[in-house]
């Protein structure tokens, strides 16, 4: 039970070295866009390997696809309205939409990382051992989202301190939902096992589609594609040796 809530604070700290490092260094920002595309590669391939391709394979097709579908739904519908209240460029280095986004923006990466952070609990139970490679692929999409959300809060005014608090927040959001994950999804049938598996993928994708892949094309350029597909490729080498 432990061990969940470890890893989930394991991925859940890469936001808070990557806000720490916006905040010591001047990080280019085409340096974060390359980091934002290797993340995302290796987040395309956890979401397929790990998450949807066990689920159809343990619960069934149908139980993942309505998880699916819900999981890319409920992240749209809840992405449209914290982009309303100011975090539609919450990922991003160089555009913050008002001064007061920042409360959208905190609950914009508590809604990236909560299903990310169940998951990882919920790989303990289905493994006996944690998914190293949804871990990995979390740990890399985190580190430019602090990095990148950091630099425009900094812009907008909020001190090193306010923004420390924000992002130890949602570690330890991060962390509660790994050891969430694992505990109350001890005794769940492999249909429900699937659907939140689905559920997650689909946020996941959704995510990727509309906040991650943006930011790194925006900031590297078309040298997006080779670096993502690199990131996938590494992510097939970790599924094939893990």
């Amino acid at each position: 039970m432990w061990n969940a809530a470890f890893w989930g604070a394991v991925s859940g700290s890469a936001v808070l070295l990557g806000s720490v490092a916006a905040m010591i260094f001047s990080i280019p920002t085409k340096v974060i866009g390359w980091i934002m595309a290797f993340g995302t590669g290796v987040l395309i391939g956890a979401a397929s390997y790990e998450l949807l391709g066990d689920a159809v394979h343990n619960g069934g097709i149908l139980a993942s696809s309505i998880g699916f579908i819900a999981g890319a739904s409920i992240f749209t519908l809840l992405d449209i309205l914290v982009s309303k209240k100011g975090a539609s460029h919450r990922k991003r280095s160089g555009k913050q939409a008002t001064k007061n986004a920042g409360i959208a923006i905190f609950i914009g990466t508590v809604m990236d990382a909560i299903p990310e952070s169940i998951m990882i609990g919920a790989s303990l139970l289905e493994q006996n051992t944690v998914s190293f490679l949804l871990v990995i692929a979390i740990f890399l999409s985190n580190i430019p989202e602090g990095l990148s959300s950091t630099a425009g809060l900094r812009k907008n005014g909020y001190s090193h301190l306010k923004i420390t608090v924000m992002w130890l927040s949602v570690l330890a959001i991060a962390t509660f939902s790994s050891w969430s994950g694992y505990f109350f999804l001890q005794d769940a049938s492999e249909a429900i096992m699937s659907g939140i598996s689905g559920f997650a993928g689909g946020g996941i994708i959704a995510m990727i589609a509309s906040t991650m892949m943006p930011e790194a094309y925006e900031d590297s350029g078309p040298v997006t594609g080779l670096i993502t597909a690199l990131g996938l490729l590494a992510s097939l080498v970790l599924d094939h040796f893990s």
